[in-house]
């Protein structure tokens, strides 16, 4: 999430406090009437972006080959994204939408898995097809509402403390995957954000995390893939437990570089989920029907490392029109699955059940930003 605008919004609340019409000289006659001051606009930083990036070593729940013992649950990922940022009198909102396109290890209905169609109407037999790779469409959205500003104070200032806010949100997603996966969540809780050298920041969020739908075709009653009333849902729609979230994310300009080289900039994220029941909730675990306890989610991008192209080729007036930016990604859990233990997560080799790998994801990752 780009806050690095904290220091744009707050330099134009600055200027609305000194930009009081003043009082008469006694000297002037007759008296004349104070200067209006100038209304300041709704949204004191508003910021868009578009952005291609590409995921070098992806994994997707469930995705993955098995080749005469050998698996393989990795698949690349190009990425479109549009990011929306802005700050107003009494917080700041930021919205991101992108579509994921993979390649064919992780295919596209109505195969169910990499060459080919398993199907429990076809006694599972496996029926060869050529598919796509599948596509993803995710949405994120974050508000905040600042302490400072709604209580018109300072005293959640201190120190590095910028300032406490409540925040909210929602994630969704869905996907054109033989399961039909889709997920619906909403966040609330508080933001402790703190100032860092060089006009950067670190924001910690402890919130609230309630994902009330999630669903999965495989774990639908009469697909064929469950034991009715034992080990599946009526309508595939998991509906899991509150449970607790952090997220963390900072920004740091590159500061201390020489004059000349003053182009780069280290950031990053990282979001902890916890435990939210059994992996299709409302149904108990029972390992036996393959239901097993979530786990700890981790989704972070520990470090991105950024060029901004644009200053370093027209100068300071054009900063961050471009970025040019690598980073490192790391997601254990995806989804909160078992990465060891969950059906999804697991495959079949010889007598024993063994992780594929496919529900951690850990790759590098890369692409370019612009502003408009």
């Amino acid at each position: 999430m780009s806050f690095r605008f904290r220091a744009v919004a707050a330099t134009a609340l600055s200027l609305a406090t000194l930009a009081i019409g003043g009082w008469a000289h006694a000297a002037d006659l007759p008296v004349k009437a104070a200067k209006k001051a100038p209304d300041l606009p709704f949204f004191l930083v508003i910021d868009d972006r578009v952005t291609f990036s590409y995921i070098f070593n992806a994994a997707q729940p469930g995705a993955f080959t098995n080749t005469n013992g050998v698996i393989n649950s990795k698949t690349t990922k190009q990425v479109y994204s549009f990011t929306h940022f802005d700050a107003w009198a009494y917080g700041t909102n930021f919205f991101t939408i992108s579509m994921y396109k993979s390649d064919h290890n992780d295919p596209a209905a109505p195969c169910t898995q990499t060459g080919g169609i398993v199907s429990p109407a076809a006694g599972f037999a496996f029926t060869p097809a050529s598919c796509a790779g599948a596509t993803e469409i995710y949405g994120l959205f974050r508000s905040t509402f600042g302490w400072n500003q709604l209580f018109n104070t300072k005293a959640f200032t201190a120190g590095p403390l910028h300032n406490i806010s409540f925040e909210v949100g929602m994630d969704a997603n869905t996907e054109d995957r033989y399961n039909s996966a889709a997920k619906r969540s909403v966040v609330g809780g508080l933001e402790f954000a703190f100032d860092l050298p060089y006009k950067g920041y670190i924001n910690v969020s402890p919130m609230v995390y309630w994902e009330f739908a999630n669903h999965t075709s495989f774990a639908q009653c009469g697909a064929g893939w469950s034991v009715p009333a034992t080990a599946c849902l009526a309508d595939g729609n998991t509906s899991y437990k509150p449970t607790w979230t952090v997220e963390v994310n900072y920004y740091m300009d590159l500061g201390f570089l020489p004059q000349n080289m003053q182009y780069f900039a280290i950031s990053g994220r990282a979001g902890w989920i916890g435990t939210k029941g059994s992996d299709t909730e409302p149904l108990p675990v029972s390992v036996a029907n393959g239901v097993y306890p979530t786990k700890v989610e981790l989704n972070s991008e520990p470090i991105r490392l950024t060029f901004d192209a644009s200053k370093a080729a027209w100068g300071d007036k054009y900063s961050h029109m471009i970025d040019v930016w690598v980073a490192y990604r790391y997601w254990q859990n995806k989804f909160g699955l078992d990465h060891n233990n969950a059906t999804a997560c697991t495959t079949a080799v010889g007598a024993a059940r063994v992780s594929t790998g496919s529900c951690t994801e850990s790759s590098l990752y890369s692409g370019i930003t612009m502003k408009f």
